[in-house]
């Protein structure tokens, strides 16, 4: 299968490098560009691509903004892009808020061109290419940025079993899979089940989602020991 890809940042030069990584390889195709989020959101609706590389920092619609749009609009639909925001990490406070619009993981501006492909690939089969470990420290990070304001926790979790609720702060609190396993002293295959029944009963597409759900539910706290 082809992946579909739109790229969409301000600067012209780095598109045009993006292209050419992507396209020497045999399943990657750019299907369009875009340099602010007015005209990825329009691009997006135009050329359904299966992954948005996605810019933060854009004149007009910025990133951020561009994401909620794009997979608000899609919601629901037989096609839902996925987002991959791109950002300079050390310069740049909103990567947070782009992990709230709906974007399903980042990337360095600076990636080595293997990783930035792979990470696409990630992304189109459904994954989330940000590693809990690292979700953890922006959520840490960047936790001052999240709203005041919290989604009533028994509303939202009451839906999850006990066990489910455990492994839920155990995913909020970096752990991989085998680390899950290891901590609760079951297979990962029983994890597995836990982790993507968790997903569905929250409605959450990836595990970036589900951090940022247990932080804003007040589950999980930044600074909170792991």
């Amino acid at each position: 299968m082809t992946i579909r890809v739109l790229l969409v940042d301000d600067q012209p030069l780095l598109r045009t490098g993006f292209r050419l990584i992507l396209e020497a390889e045999p399943d990657l195709t750019v299907v369009g560009e875009a340099g602010d989020g007015k005209t990825a959101q329009d691009q997006s609706r135009a050329l359904l691509p299966d992954v948005v590389l996605m810019d933060i920092r854009m004149p007009g619609v910025d990133g951020i903004e561009a994401t909620r749009r794009i997979v608000r609009e899609a919601a629901g639909g037989a096609h839902v892009p996925r987002v991959l925001v791109l950002t300079t990490f050390d310069l740049d406070e909103y990567i947070v808020e782009a992990l709230r619009a709906g974007a399903s993981g980042f990337l360095l501006k600076d990636v080595p061109p293997e990783e930035l492909v792979q990470a696409i690939r990630v992304v189109a089969a459904g994954d989330a290419i940000v590693a809990p470990s690292i979700t953890r420290r922006l959520l840490d990070r960047f936790g001052a940025h999240l709203p005041a304001h919290r989604q009533s926790t028994p509303t939202r979790l009451e839906r999850l079993t006990e066990r489910e609720l455990e492994v839920l702060k155990l995913i909020a609190k970096g752990m991989s899979n085998a680390e899950i396993a290891a901590e609760l002293v079951v297979s990962e295959t029983t994890v597995k089940t836990h982790v993507g029944n968790v997903l569905t009963k929250l409605s959450l597409r990836d595990r970036v989602q589900a951090v940022v759900l247990a932080y804003e539910t007040g589950l999980i706290t930044p600074g909170s020991p792991p």
